[in-house]
């Protein structure tokens, strides 16, 4: 119960603009061709952009692109994304720690946050 309403107050309190904004993202990417991979990552974590409570980041060992491949990826999206991403996150989770009730939100942000570092190889699934 707890789970779903603070996913709801999460959604109605940004989730849905964090959401459509990497829906977007990674709609851009697809058009590219070039940025499917990273159109896919972008789709991921927009789903967890929606509703992250009850929900959890893992690494995807059988991955296609999680050797090698998923290092280069992601240190290119670092480079020219992932760090400008996390950023925004990191100020978002700063300014809801700094209010006691917003110290949940903030920790998702975080978790949003790394996420977006490197998010080739990651894949999102329910707490069990």
């Amino acid at each position: 119960m707890i789970r779903l309403i603070l996913n709801i107050l999460w959604f109605v309190f940004g989730g849905w603009l964090s959401g459509l904004l990497w829906l977007l993202g990674g709609a851009i990417l697809a058009l590219t061709v070039v940025g499917l991979p990273w159109a896919f990552a972008a789709w991921r974590i927009a789903s967890y952009s929606f509703w992250p409570f009850g929900r959890e980041i893992v690494w995807q060992e059988a991955h296609p692109v999680a050797g090698c491949m998923g290092v280069v990826l992601n240190v290119i999206w670092f480079v020219f994304a992932g760090c400008y991403i996390a950023l925004s996150h990191l100020m978002i989770a700063v300014a809801e720690f700094v209010s006691i009730i917003g110290i949940p939100f903030a920790l998702k942000d975080l978790e949003l946050a790394k996420l977006a570092l490197a998010p080739v190889g990651r894949t999102i699934r329910d707490k069990s």
